[in-house]
């Protein structure tokens, strides 16, 4: 079960991309998809206040916990970090959306995936 939200608008579930079982957050029904990447060593929670200002402003944001973070997976192996995973990973939450494509913004090490 996931524990509730400490950001009044902002929902948590986890989906299944790129072979892990990932935790989003979610803010905004509809609107254009904002996908957020996090930096190192942060997680979701870094986005919080971009969460809820974008889905005021009519977007769909989803700020996941990476891969290793958070309630997200955490692969064992050092190889399962490198810059190509991470990026099929943000290609698997789109997928596990129903979505072809996103606006994207990444701080720290999500600015590379970015």
């Amino acid at each position: 079960m996931i524990s509730p939200s400490p950001v009044d608008g902002v929902t948590f579930r986890f989906i299944e991309a790129n072979d892990l079982r990932m935790r989003i957050a979610e803010a905004g029904d509809s609107g254009p998809l904002l996908l957020l990447a996090h930096g190192w060593p942060e997680s979701w929670y870094s986005w919080r206040h971009q969460l809820t200002f974008f889905a005021e402003a009519g977007y769909r944001v989803v700020a996941p916990d990476m891969r290793g973070y958070g309630e997200t997976d955490k692969p064992p192996r050092v190889e399962d970090y490198d810059i190509v995973q991470l990026a099929n990973d943000m290609v698997g939450v789109l997928d596990a959306l129903g979505e072809e494509s996103a606006i994207m913004a990444g701080h720290d090490w999500g600015s590379i995936v970015a």
